[in-house]
């Protein structure tokens, strides 16, 4: 579930803004010394606080949106929203999730000092979901935040998240990297790539808020919560980041442009095993077999060609009959990630070379990718 867009009068998942005073607790030596930090170079939970919390804002939101009583007759309903956030650049760059500020009539950033500014929205990119808000403020007046390198994080790593779970403002959880690399869907619909998972606190309101490392840096922006079970409103200790090299990226292109332009190819595709070639006589044992291609993309006009009979087998659905793909520009590609990873390394409008089976026949096309739509 997304992490963030905390909605006061909506059937988002995070609701419930709680008001009052927020205390914050300084941790030292009780946090658990595996966590590392306090060591080498690493900060303590304190004074990655001390130095990060003022650039983490707090983001309202208002809006509008339709609703349909019992009789049928549609009428619009006010919807408040909160969400984290953090000062990007000294120009006055906030950035959050495109959740959290999407359709958003209303956009108010609170900073440390408890001022309030009206922000308006440069870009969001879904496909991500990120998006890159601007306030009027003097530079001496912001604190950017110091972004690190998301590919350097190894699972283990001791991180902080900072942000306004609940309402309650500048919160600082702690924990480690969980995992690496993980699928995440956005807004859009598409995946997120190379997504951090922590077991740092993260509940509603946190969405867009930083994750920090024991150098005190942003290595990603805290985007969604694994819950377990629809009826769980918190955290449950599977939170999730946007990388941070992602963000640099997106933040880059919304501030130059506006928008953001994904390489995409424009197939729905499946990772081949042992078990799969074997019952379904594949022509190759590691390849990806493309089960769906997209109208109008670069894959269709290079005639690439997904499947036609769909077959269940332990519950689980193929779409057989597909071009089976097994090299990108001459490296073999065996899952959806090295797939991304190639394609990702290119811009909307470069071409590429793909390998690929249609039958037991081996065929080589170049394919000029598109630009990943926003939904």
């Amino acid at each position: 579930m997304l992490g963030g867009g905390l909605s006061l009068a909506g059937a988002w998942l995070f609701g419930g803004l709680d008001g009052g005073t927020t205390t914050v607790r300084e941790i030292r030596s009780a946090f658990p010394p595996q966590v590392g930090f306090e060591s080498g170079d690493r900060l303590t939970i304190n004074q990655i606080y001390g130095r990060s919390y003022r650039g983490v804002v707090q983001i309202s939101t208002a809006s509008e949106v339709q609703r349909v009583d019992p009789f049928g007759f549609g009428y619009r309903e006010q919807q408040q929203g909160l969400g984290s956030g953090f000062v990007y650049d000294k120009a006055g760059h906030i950035v959050t999730n495109s959740h959290v500020v999407r359709g958003a009539r209303e956009i108010q950033v609170n900073f440390s000092n408890n001022e309030s500014m009206n922000a308006r929205i440069v870009g969001i990119d879904p496909s991500t979901d990120l998006a890159v808000l601007k306030v009027k403020a003097a530079s001496r007046a912001l604190t950017p935040l110091e972004l690190g390198d998301s590919d350097a994080v190894k699972v283990g790593d001791a991180v902080i998240a900072i942000g306004n779970p609940f309402g309650l403002s500048r919160t600082v959880t702690a924990g480690i990297v969980s995992a690496l690399n993980r699928p995440l869907t956005s807004p859009s619909g598409f995946s997120i790539e190379d997504v951090i998972q922590t077991d740092a606190q993260i509940n509603p309101g946190n969405s867009g808020g930083p994750l920090i490392n024991a150098q005190g840096r942003v290595i990603g922006v805290n985007t969604a919560i694994e819950t377990g079970d629809s009826n769980v409103r918190g955290n449950i200790g599977i939170g999730f980041a946007v990388p941070v090299n992602t963000v640099k990226n997106v933040a880059g292109q919304l501030i130059d442009e506006g928008k953001v332009a994904h390489p995409y190819l424009g197939v729905d595709a499946r990772a081949i095993d042992d078990d799969l070639a074997r019952v379904f006589r594949l022509p190759v044992r590691r390849g990806l077999l493309i089960e769906r291609v997209r109208p109008g993309t670069g894959a269709a006009k290079a005639g690439l060609r997904g499947g036609t009979t769909n077959v269940t087998i332990a519950g689980e659905t193929y779409v057989l009959g597909g071009d089976v793909i097994v090299e990108v520009d001459g490296e073999p590609v065996a899952s959806l990630e090295e797939l991304r990873d190639l394609i990702s390394d290119k811009q909307p409008s470069e071409k590429l070379r793909l390998e690929y089976y249609r039958g037991d026949e081996k065929r080589s096309v170049k394919v000029e990718l598109g630009s990943k739509p926003a939904r």
